[in-house]
């Protein structure tokens, strides 16, 4: 059945309908995550003229080099940051409400990064024309490193990711997939590795998003800068390793944190208990840690292996892994677009309407 529609719902334009994050946004509207009067799909040419269906109804995807965004009232962009950079300030000169997930504008000084529950707080402080949806893995860090501060403090993070395909979109799955199938037939076969370099099929990668001349990837500078900037410590010394592992979809990653104050186990299993989103796998059986096939709910963040520092109890260990294209992606993204309209149209329903 199709949702009643409201006036005062707005019109949403989503830029990058067609890859694996835009389509991953239309499955939460589909699902009812988020009102609309109207939805509009737009991606390269090449996609233009596909029918796709959301919640009920089919809507054709435009070419964005011919898309007038007059009209739009909330912009998603699911794309590239060549994309963004380009297409975000025409949006935004229509009047739209832009909210960009490229990480084009995510260390822009003038352009909130948010994250709910953490620091939301800025759009109610100052109604914002774009957002900056930080990375998937920045998500659930700066939520737990937010509460943990308040807790007992940070001193130090050190953090090794290990990032699905899919964190290249539906190319990336596809080329993981051709790769192992090649591999399965023959152990000598040329790969494809246009993606990925070297081949991801039965490999691991210790870089993700290519090497700077300091060593540092591009993806982990982005996971530092975007945590300090959310968190508000630009001094939390934050050590990151992004890894590339051969799995469709779902990250995981082994934090260490050190605090300031002794940590005990139970106060933290609660703790971390008590995070929005955030399920913990306490148990001592080996089958309850949490992994991509296992780990359950697409839409929260699953803990596991939680470890107290043996030696001073001024620190902590444990395993985190989660749907990066939903509850990494999508789901965050479609809240801080909630977040964000509600700021901008200071309490009043779109368009004045009384529904």
């Amino acid at each position: 059945m199709v949702r009643a529609q409201c006036p005062a719902d707005p019109c949403i334009v989503l830029v990058g309908a067609t890859g694996a994050l835009g389509a991953t946004v239309l499955e939460l509207i589909g699902e009812h995550r988020m009102r609309h009067r109207e939805i509009r799909l737009v991606a390269s040419a090449q996609s233009a003229g596909r029918e796709i269906p959301v919640g009920g109804r089919t809507e054709t995807v435009h070419d964005l080099e011919e898309f007038d965004f007059a009209g739009a009232d909330l912009v998603l962009f699911c794309a590239g940051e060549a994309v963004s950079r380009r297409w975000v300030p025409v949006a935004m000169a229509e009047g739209a409400l832009v909210v960009d997930a490229s990480g084009a504008f995510s260390l822009h000084p003038e352009v909130p990064l948010v994250v709910p529950s953490v620091n939301d707080c800025l759009l109610s402080e100052r109604p914002a024309e774009v957002v900056a949806v930080p990375s998937g893995m920045t998500v659930p860090l700066t939520v737990l490193l937010h509460a943990v501060e308040r807790w007992r403090g940070v001193r130090q993070v050190v953090m090794s990711t290990y990032e699905a395909a899919s964190g290249l979109g539906h190319q990336g799955v596809e080329e993981l997939l051709e790769g192992s199938e090649l591999t399965l037939r023959d152990p000598e076969a040329e790969l494809p590795a246009d993606r990925f370099h070297p081949a991801l099929a039965f490999n691991v990668l210790p870089a993700v998003d290519g090497l700077q001349e300091d060593g540092t990837s591009r993806e982990e500078q982005r996971l530092v800068q975007e945590a300090q900037r959310v968190l508000g410590l630009p001094d939390t010394d934050v050590a990151v390793t992004c890894v590339r592992v051969p799995v469709v979809s779902g990250h995981g990653a082994a934090l260490f944190v050190e605090t300031a104050a002794p940590v005990d186990r139970p106060g933290l299993v609660e703790l971390l208990a008590s995070l929005p989103d955030f399920v913990v796998h306490d148990r001592e059986a080996p089958g309850s840690v949490p992994t991509p096939l296992t780990a359950g709910d697409p839409d929260r963040f699953h803990v596991g292996r939680v470890r107290v520092s043996p030696r001073t109890s001024r620190g902590f260990m444990l395993w985190l892994v989660f749907d990066n294209l939903r509850a990494g992606g999508a789901s965050t993204l479609l809240r801080i677009a909630r977040i964000a309209l509600a700021s901008r149209a200071s309490g009043k329903r779109l368009k004045n309407s009384p529904c």
